[in-house]
Order: C-alpha cells, then sequence, then structure tokens
C-alpha cells in the first residue's frame, strides 16, 4: 500500500511542482495587467510562457524573462527563471553571471540610482537589488545541491548493503567449504571403514545370511559415500578460510585412530604438547586421509606413521607398502576432495603436503608444518 502511495505521489507531486510557479507567475501578471501598457503586456505574457520551458533552457528562458522587469511590472516571472538558472544549470560561472544580469537590469532598469543622492543611499540601493538578485539563483542551487546529496546517499546506502550482502557470502562460502572439508575427512573415513569391513566379512563367512547382511552393509555404504561426495562438491562451490568446529581432533587421539583403523598400522616418533590446535586438527586429519587412501586402494597393505619435530618444524608421514590384498578390494567412490583439503589446510598454516609414489610400491604422503600455528 505505501508502495502505490508513493508510486502515485512521484507520478501526480512532480507536475504539479513544475506547473505551480508558472501558475504563480501568471497571477502576479494577470493582478498587475491594468498598470501595464500593451506592450508590457506583451511582453509579459510571452515571459509566462517562456517558463514552461525553463527547465530545458533556463539561461535562455531567463533571457527573455528580463524585459518583463523593464517594461512590466512583475519580478515573479524574471524570479522563477532565475530559480530554474540555479537548479538546472550546473555551471558556477554561468549562474554568477545571471545574478550580475539580473541585478544590473534591477539597478539601472527597475529601480533607477539617483547618482546626486549620497553615498550611503547609493550603497545601499545597490546591496539591495544585489541581495534581490542572488536569493532565486542561490536558492536553485541549494535545492540542486541537496538533490545531488541525496542521490549520492542513495548510492552510498546501496553500496553499503551491497558490500554487506557480499562479507555475508563470503562468510557463508568459507562456512561451507570448511564444512565440506570436516564432512569429507570424519564422515567418509568413517563409513569408508564400514564399507571395508563389510566387504571383509562377505569375503571371508561362511554363513549365507551374514554373507548378505554384509553385501547390504556395502551397498549402502557405497551409496552414501557417493552422495557424500557429490554433497562434499556443492559445499565446496567457494570460500577456502578456516573456522572452528567443535569437537575437534587433537593428536592425543592418534592412536585411537590407528588403532580402529582395521589395518597393519605401526605409530612412530612424538610431537610437542604445546602444538597448536589448527596444527593438531592437520596433522590427525592428514594421518586420517592416509589411512582411508590405504583402505580403499591399497587393503592388506603396512603402513608406518611417523611422526618427528626437528627445529621449527613438525612432520608428519604416512606409507605404505603398496596393495597386498587386491581380492577384497573394494570399489569406493571417491570425492577427490580429500588430498585438496589437506593441501588447503598446509597453505593455511604455512606448511606444505607431498604426495608421491615409492619406488618399492605403495605411497608416501608427508605433511610440515612451523611449530608455531
Amino acid at each position: 500500500m505505501t508502495g502505490t502511495y508513493r508510486s502515485i505521489k512521484a507520478r501526480v507531486g512532480s507536475p504539479l511542482l513544475a506547473a505551480a510557479p508558472v501558475v504563480l507567475a501568471a497571477l502576479d501578471v494577470w493582478l498587475t495587467i491594468g498598470e501595464m501598457s500593451g506592450r508590457g503586456t506583451a511582453v509579459s505574457c510571452l515571459g509566462v510562457l517562456a517558463l514552461v520551458f525553463r527547465r530545458k533552457y533556463p539561461v535562455a528562458v531567463f533571457l527573455c524573462t528580463l524585459p518583463t522587469l523593464v517594461l512590466g511590472w512583475s519580478f515573479v516571472v524574471p524570479a522563477v527563471s532565475a530559480y530554474a538558472v540555479g537548479r538546472y544549470c550546473m555551471r558556477q560561472l554561468v549562474a554568477a553571471t545571471c545574478v550580475g544580469v539580473l541585478a544590473g537590469t534591477l539597478i539601472f532598469g527597475v529601480y533607477p540610482t539617483n547618482w546626486s543622492l549620497d553615498a550611503n543611499w547609493f550603497v545601499s540601493n545597490v546591496i539591495f537589488n544585489v541581495m534581490l538578485a542572488s536569493a532565486p539563483v542561490l536558492l536553485g542551487r541549494l535545492v540542486a545541491a541537496r538533490v545531488v546529496l541525496s542521490a549520492r546517499l542513495l548510492e552510498i546506502t546501496a553500496a553499503r548493503e551491497h558490500e554487506d550482502a557480499l562479507l555475508t557470502e563470503s562468510a557463508l562460502a568459507r562456512d561451507r567449504a570448511q564444512l565440506a572439508r570436516e564432512m569429507h575427512d570424519v564422515v567418509s573415513h568413517q563409513v569408508g571403514l564400514i564399507a571395508v569391513r563389510a566387504g571383509t566379512l562377505q569375503m571371508t563367512t561362511a554363513d549365507p545370511d551374514s554373507r548378505e547382511a554384509a553385501a547390504t552393509i556395502r551397498q549402502l555404504s557405497v551409496k552414501t559415500l557417493d552422495e557424500l561426495r557429490h554433497m562434499v562438491s556443492v559445499l565446496r562451490a567457494a570460500g577456502t578460510g578456516p573456522t572452528e568446529l567443535f569437537p575437534q581432533p587433537t593428536i592425543a587421539e592418534l592412536t585411537n585412530l590407528v588403532e580402529q583403523s582395521g589395518l597393519d598400522v605401526s605409530l612412530s616418533g612424538e610431537l610437542p604438547p604445546q602444538l597448536g590446535a589448527a596444527a593438531q586438527r592437520a596433522i590427525y586429519r592428514t594421518v586420517q586421509e592416509g589411512l582411508t587412501n590405504v583402505r580403499k586402494h591399497a587393503p592388506g597393505a603396512r603402513v608406518e606413521v611417523c611422526v618427528s619435530s626437528v627445529g621449527s618444524e613438525v612432520s608428519v608421514v604416512v606409507a605404505d607398502t603398496g596393495g597386498a590384498r587386491p581380492d577384497v578390494a573394494v570399489a569406493l567412490p571417491g570425492s577427490r576432495h580429500g588430498l585438496r583439503g589437506l593441501t588447503e589446510r598446509a597453505e593455511l598454516l604455512a606448511g606444505t603436503l607431498t604426495v608421491e609414489k615409492q619406488a618399492a610400491g605403495g605411497f608416501r604422503l608427508e605433511l610440515r608444518l612451523p611449530r608455531t600455528p
């Protein structure tokens, strides 16, 4: 309802504001028409008609209305045209010139100065006429400045709202990217472990019911991982900034991670206990991703996890000997975001992540970080 009212007000109010000065000038001419000569009446009527074009041709209309001061009795007609010069003509010099011309016309044409009178009266008369000529032009300049200022304020408000929207979108994108990393690191690890255990049970059990149940669990796990891959791709649409999600793993949980992996894993080395929380999460996720990849691509391989701290740098290495039992390998869908997420973690912490294939078989995953993060 408010929008409709404003729309009607804009459509009706603007023409009324444009017509009001012309009507006022015509009324002034009509009230004084009995005191004017025929030539003065014609000049005044032409001046009123010229006011219709004052917005498009302010200076030309102003010049056309000056004879109204000399031959007629209306000051409203040239005052309206002078206001139009100040309102619609953006050049300061032109506006100042029009003030001078109007003041000169008033001094020498309408209120002629008697040079024989004393200087005080002469100066007072000049000041009065200059102020009278300046008033409509200055009023026009004031309105023009107000319009420009209002437009600038609207632009600033729109720009600020746009900036706030971009900041909100950026924050949401960073949260989505962090959530995608956490989903891949946590959920895919656990579901992958379920699928591998179910596949192993399906291959080794002699009970038909157990084999069928294991096959069902394996199929559901594979389907879940595939859906997770699509979800992670959507969440990683933009943003890479880190955000805090709780609870977060630490290096103290590496032992449990290795023991629950279901692989032949040896863990060696020590890390400083005062290591930053972000670095601890990066080390934990690196080991977790390495073990997940071994389960996917090298079941039965032996894995060595080595953590160390040398000088101002800490490192973790996950190396496997290659697949020893390809017959029990489970075709698990991959999101292809695991190593990318680890690389992003390492870069955010001013570290490096390297993945290389070993000459004797298997892969070697190494993360190096400064001790300060």
